[in-house]
């Protein structure tokens, strides 16, 4: 589509704009923006050269996840790693984790977007806090592979200095010096974070978790982050075990072990951030620090219930994350809102949890986690990201309401995906990825994983 082209998604048979604004009579995009929303029953003011029928389609922004591990794509449904809680299961894992090699973790990362842009997802953060001797240039891989996606990524530059001889989780083969981590975390910061409107591709620095790197770690991130304007992230409050290892290790609750290292501030989002107490909450909500809601991971490793009404009260960016692929073993975004609203539910009562509130978490509270104002809402002036779901299926038959059912009866793949203008999914397929020979080149990446630890 040219530039000068001004293209009407017109009449979908519902929209979620992610504000209050009317737009039921779709919108005019141009170039990699949005141009005008469409009143109801309207045409668009401005004209418009061609016209995309959407009265079959709910349209909603693109769907933004805030916490990802891509390479663990290769270890779904591991046996050894099954049933089990967080630490024991990552104690199984790190091992295996420890062999990947650079083109294991390109098939993982393009298998990994491809799977979250089929399920409407525009931009996704991911965590890559692995660096083996095999995998210096880790994020480089993935500038790559998300380019050749075309989708919109947050990647950031995670680390772990602190193995099992220091008292923490990973293996001694897995962690890198202090020295080795800020030099490549600048490195990555130079050549890659672009903050203008509308990037592609964003870096963040991201020590994994407290029970892997060491304080001055934490401390020189936030001061690296600082001197360069980029976010920080990791890994807080996930499970109880997490709270007594700080406590122990620290003789700090993780709140106050964040604000110790200079993290309390808006620069900073966590992923689950499950276990905080009303006074942590508040402080949290008063330095805007931002949550990744990771449901399905939070079941599966049976790690909590995130409290998200509570955490936007007090004033934290709130989004949602698939989490890795194995602590959840999908990459499905429009589940995920799924997975949010019901596990929300559980916990506030369903008539404090509608689909309207799982959706925006989605789409603008995941834009504000990751500290974007140009994505996660249709609204002119910003990116044309946006995701068309059919309801043609057994399972949406007889829904009244097309905007519940895309949650209530359960989406799992749109029928088409824009970002910044580009189409890059028609008809529920990516328009420039042999799925096939994906799948093909990522499994065998992961049969050769598993096989090297027998």
């Amino acid at each position: 589509m040219a530039e000068s082209t001004r293209l009407w998604i017109a009449n979908p048979l519902a929209i979620f704009t992610g504000n209050a604004e009317d737009a039921r009579g779709g919108l005019v995009i141009q170039g990699r923006k949005i141009l005008e929303l469409v009143a109801k029953d309207q045409e668009p003011a401005g004209g418009w050269d061609e016209r995309y029928d959407a009265s079959r389609q709910v349209l909603i922004p693109g769907l933004i996840n805030t916490h990802h591990h891509f390479y663990q794509t290769l270890t779904r449904a591991l046996p050894a790693a099954l049933n089990k809680e967080l630490f024991p299961w990552l104690k199984t894992l790190y091992p295996v984790w420890a062999g990947l090699e650079p083109d294991m973790l390109s098939a993982a990362t393009e298998l990994a977007l491809t799977e979250l842009l089929m399920s409407g997802c525009t931009t996704a953060a991911d965590h890559h806090y692995l660096f083996p001797a095999a995998l210096e240039e880790a994020v480089d891989i993935q500038v790559e592979a998300a380019a050749k996606v075309g989708m919109r990524v947050t990647l950031t530059r995670g680390s772990m200095s602190l193995g099992e001889d220091q008292g923490g989780l990973p293996p001694q083969s897995v962690v890198q010096t202090e020295e080795a981590i800020l030099a490549d975390s600048e490195r990555l910061v130079q050549r890659y974070h672009d903050a203008s409107e509308g990037s592609m591709v964003q870096i963040a620095l991201a020590p994994c978790s407290p029970f892997s790197v060491t304080t001055e770690l934490m401390r020189d991130t936030a001061t690296l982050a600082k001197q360069y304007n980029v976010r920080t992230h990791t890994h807080l409050a996930e499970t109880l075990d997490e709270e007594a290892f700080c406590e122990q290790q620290f003789g700090l609750r993780t709140v106050d072990y964040l604000e110790s290292v200079g993290w309390l501030n808006e620069r900073s989002w966590l992923a689950h951030g499950i276990h905080f107490n009303d006074e942590e909450i508040a402080r949290l909500g008063s330095a805007g620090v931002g949550i990744a809601h990771c449901p399905s991971s939070n079941m599966m490793l049976a790690s909590g219930i995130c409290q998200v009404q509570a955490l936007e009260d007090a004033g934290c960016p709130v989004g949602i994350a698939v989490d890795g692929s194995a602590s959840n073993d999908c990459s499905n975004m429009i589940q995920e809102v799924r997975q949010a609203m019901y596990l929300q539910r559980l916990r506030y009562g369903s008539s404090k949890v509608h689909h309207q509130h799982a959706l925006r978490w989605g789409t603008r509270g995941s834009a504000a986690v990751l500290g974007r104002d140009d994505v996660g809402e249709l609204a002119v002036g910003k990116q044309a990201d946006i995701a068309l779901f059919g309801l043609d299926e057994l399972r949406f038959s007889g829904a009244h309401d097309p905007l519940a059912a895309l949650l209530l009866c359960g989406a799992h793949q749109a029928d088409a995906v824009m970002v910044g203008g580009r189409w890059r999914v028609m008809d529920g397929q990516p328009l420039n990825i042999d799925i096939p020979a994906l799948i093909e080149k990522h499994q065998a990446a992961a049969q050769r994983l598993a096989a090297k630890v027998g």
